[in-house]
């Protein structure tokens, strides 16, 4: 397998065009919907575009994978009415549906390794404390600009965008969100590291290998 091989963000793709039909074949609010799943609308293009420069590691593609279909779960009913969150709403007693939690604490998890990724590779920042710190820093500013697009849609649609923003009833909804986003972005680096920083190796020999390739048919040519 080459570092251009285009199998893995097909089956991606696949994916996700699977789940957004489903997803949004009758969704609870269709306004909703849209909202919720344009981050896919937004990532899949992106990369398509950067695969042949900057092919992504399998981890990091199958997390990005994942959260797509978080999302795309959440735009279908509206996170406040996931059904699996009602059920362990019940089985742990909670006051409110979790699964906006569990949407808030993929929005952590995932983005501390794709941004690992993105400052390991192609920021050539040392791995160590400094690569944590600034990996939760932007895990932090991407749960804050969001906060700030709930913000906004909030304020332009007025009542209409209550199941997007998914408070149920919380005046701390946004700082929950942000911690649980925070604690989210902490368990994948403590619990991914070692498998990510082996797939970078093996990543980064192979896109030397691909490099060299390339310049060598050039040379010919």
């Amino acid at each position: 397998m080459t570092t251009t091989d285009r199998r893995p963000l097909a089956a991606l793709t696949l994916l996700w065009v699977a789940g957004l039909i489903l997803s949004g074949w009758h969704p609870s609010d269709r306004a909703t919907w849209w909202m919720e799943v344009a981050p896919v609308w937004i990532a899949l293009p992106v990369l398509w575009w950067t695969h042949p420069r900057f092919p992504l590691t399998p981890l990091a593609l199958g997390l990005i994978a994942a959260h797509g279909i978080v999302l795309m779960i959440g735009g279908a009913y509206s996170y406040a009415r996931v059904p699996a969150g009602f059920v362990v709403q019940d089985w742990l007693h909670l006051a409110r549906n979790p699964y906006d939690r569990v949407g808030h604490f993929a929005q952590g998890f995932v983005p501390a390794i794709v941004v690992r990724e993105l400052l390991v590779r192609g920021g050539g920042i040392a791995r160590g404390r400094l690569l944590a710190v600034l990996v939760l820093a932007c895990c932090l500013a991407i749960s804050a600009a969001y906060e700030l697009i709930e913000f906004g849609a909030a304020m332009g649609l007025g009542q209409g965008a209550d199941a997007f923003l998914g408070t149920q009833g919380d005046p701390w909804d946004t700082q929950w969100d942000m911690l649980t986003c925070l604690i989210g972005a902490a368990a994948a680096l403590l619990l991914l590291t070692r498998v990510h920083d082996a797939q970078i190796a093996r990543r980064g020999s192979r896109a030397a290998v691909y490099d060299q390739s390339r310049a060598a048919r050039r040379q010919r040519s």
